[in-house]
């Protein structure tokens, strides 16, 4: 009889090696001037390896075989930093998004709305994550949309706040009343094929009226969950994950992946 800890072993490793991630890394990060003056925040180096190289170790250490990275602001230099870092075991691939100087990044969902079919991820280009919170999104129950989400004793305003219910997400912003929130999205996501239709179709829709390009996606998610009401999400607490916004994110940024290298 085989164990059942090898059985969920497999089970995992299944499932996610038939995962498709979407990495949003379009983006300059202005917030991170003078260090991104000359190259992406995805490719700011922490303890010798871009936040982008980082990103792709955790996925492909978690067994996610495929990856596309959309590409804007120093396109080049992030191609071609794919092509020398990018993990052995996992396919990477990149869509050039024109629009990223105008755009937020539902317009970047758009531009790669073809990739989201099927089983895949969403990972924001600025959040850094462990292997473990891979495992644990790829474990959990599967709702059509799931959002992975940390919890805090309090929030400040450039948080990207939650409002959840039995698990379940009632709403996502970053104007939610504080009374309200008892988490936060860390900008990492999984759909089934179902959830991922509804997604784009959702995104499509939306990038047909005049706020379109100036929305993020993840309002397309909060509306999907008042909608639905069948956004799941999934606590990563404990976890390690950080996001690279502000010069000071850099030093706390290194810290955390020096116990990972």
């Amino acid at each position: 009889m085989v164990p059942s800890g090898i059985i969920a072993r497999l089970t995992l490793l299944q499932r996610s090696s038939v995962m498709k991630t979407l990495i949003l890394s379009a983006g300059q990060g202005r917030r991170l001037l003078p260090l991104t003056a000359s190259r992406p925040k995805c490719l700011i180096e922490l303890c010798g390896r871009s936040l982008l190289e980082w990103q792709l170790w955790s996925l492909a250490t978690a067994g996610v075989r495929e990856a596309t990275v959309l590409i804007g602001y120093g396109a080049e230099q992030v191609e071609r930093e794919i092509a020398d870092k990018a993990p052995h075991n996992m396919s990477v691939q990149t869509i050039y998004n024109p629009f990223f100087e105008v755009a937020d990044n539902l317009g970047s969902c758009w531009v790669a709305r073809e990739v989201l079919q099927g089983d895949c991820l969403i990972l924001n280009g600025d959040t850094l994550i462990e292997p473990a919170i891979v495992q644990r999104l790829l474990a959990a129950s599967v709702q059509p949309i799931t959002v992975t989400i940390d919890r805090k004793s309090e929030y400040d305003t450039d948080d990207m706040k939650v409002r959840t219910e039995n698990g379940l997400l009632r709403a996502i912003g970053k104007t939610l009343p504080l009374a309200e929130v008892d988490g936060e999205s860390i900008g990492f996501l999984r759909f089934t094929p179902e959830g991922a239709q509804r997604f784009v179709a959702e995104v499509e829709r939306i990038m047909r009226t005049p706020e379109g390009l100036k929305l993020w996606y993840l309002s397309v998610i909060d509306r999907i969950a008042k909608a639905t009401g069948e956004v799941g999400t999934v606590s990563i607490e404990g976890l390690g994950w950080g996001e690279m916004d502000f010069l000071a994110d850099v030093e706390s940024n290194t810290a955390l992946v020096a116990g990972w290298k």
